[in-house]
């Protein structure tokens, strides 16, 4: 097993980061917190200008091409600049439903599109506040038609259609929803980072199956998602650390910077610990999902559980680093927090991953 990013996703990763700092990504999500619009157009524009959304779309589908792990640093660097558009929906979840399960013709429909960025897609699974199970999906596709409800379902209002879970028959599968129907009803949520929008649909709608796909086609797909999003998190609990690292430094108290005090250091090293435990898990999950390696579904969820933890603590110590400041609306430290806390309950939230995580360690008879 070779863990290590080559010399040119490497440099893929410094482009991504200094192009989103060119585009000033941090100031453009809480342009959009504090603001109306669901997501910052301008920067969704140039990402895609980048080939971003293209990256592991095949070039006969005009993407380019690349590998999981180039998707793996893009993710990186939008989780370390907060980037407000729908690029986990469209991209780790609707763009790779297609790319995995979609027929040939599904696949002319939709990956050039996704491609160029012309359509934005989500992914509608919850139906509750109880994690989906194959035995309790409500949701039912019978003749063409999709009937039922999903919750939460991020940049719901914004995308053009949407990757849903249902029951055929008395099999879980999946269907491509049109969201611009105006038999779908979208109501959107407030959440605790409105730099992320969310919607709940009432769906009565025409739909396609994506064929074949079962209960395990769902849990491939979200294992293959919760590797990108653990790369998203560590960005963000990396960005995380920077910060608290850096205005320790420059924060003066006694006549010294309080970067010097032992409670200080320990915070810090706290953090740097978590960050790197947590980096060591994403590249097994890199490696596993860009070698389709059948360790997939653990390496997904300890990626998962590991950065979730990571950007949990790192999160909070930095609001605790930068003392009362980091209370306020001013600095940057609530951004991230609230970030975390909406990325840990995307696909699922931490205990369905532990869950899975021992499932998976059961079946390969590792406990």
């Amino acid at each position: 097993m070779n863990f290590e990013f080559s010399s040119d996703q490497m440099l893929l990763k410094d482009q991504a980061r200094k192009f989103l700092e060119g585009e000033e990504s941090l100031k453009k999500a809480r342009d959009v917190l504090e603001g109306e619009a669901s997501f910052d157009e301008s920067l969704w524009k140039s990402i895609i200008e980048m080939g971003f959304t293209a990256t592991t779309i095949p070039e006969e589908y005009d993407g380019l091409g690349l590998g999981y792990l180039e998707l793996c640093v893009i993710a990186e660097e939008l989780g370390r600049s907060l980037a407000p558009t729908p690029f986990s929906s469209s991209v780790y979840l609707a763009t790779e439903a297609i790319l995995r399960f979609g027929s040939d013709d599904q696949k002319k429909a939709y990956l050039p599109k996704l491609a160029a960025g012309e359509i934005i897609g989500c992914f509608a699974h919850s139906e509750s506040n109880t994690s989906p199970t194959a035995e309790n999906l409500s949701c039912a596709f019978d003749g063409g038609k999709l009937v039922g409800k999903k919750i939460a379902i991020s940049d719901g209002d914004i995308a053009d259609f949407a990757i849903v879970s249902a029951v055929n028959g008395d099999t879980p599968t999946l269907c491509i929803v049109d969201l611009k129907s105006d038999e779908v009803d979208i109501n959107t949520e407030t959440t605790l980072d409105p730099s992320r929008s969310h919607a709940n649909f009432n769906l009565n709608s025409s739909a396609e199956v994506l064929e074949g796909t079962t209960w395990e086609s769902i849990q491939e797909l979200l294992d293959r998602a919760a590797v990108l999003f653990a790369f998203e998190q560590l960005g963000g609990a990396e960005a995380c650390m920077d910060m608290a690292r850096e205005y320790a430094m420059g924060r003066f108290a006694f006549g010294r910077p309080i970067a010097s005090f032992q409670a200080i250091k320990h915070k810090i090293a706290d953090m740097y610990i978590a960050v790197e435990l947590a980096r060591s898990n994403c590249y097994y999950g890199a490696w596993a999902l860009s070698t389709d390696a059948p360790e997939l579904s653990t390496a997904a969820a300890t990626s998962r559980v590991s950065a979730s933890q990571a950007y949990n603590e790192c999160s909070k110590e930095n609001i605790q680093a930068h003392g009362g400041m980091g209370f306020t609306w001013e600095f940057d430290c609530h951004l991230y927090y609230r970030r975390c806390r909406q990325l840990a309950a995307n696909i699922g939230s931490q205990s369905v991953w532990k869950d899975k995580l021992i499932s998976s360690l059961e079946r390969a008879n590792q406990i």
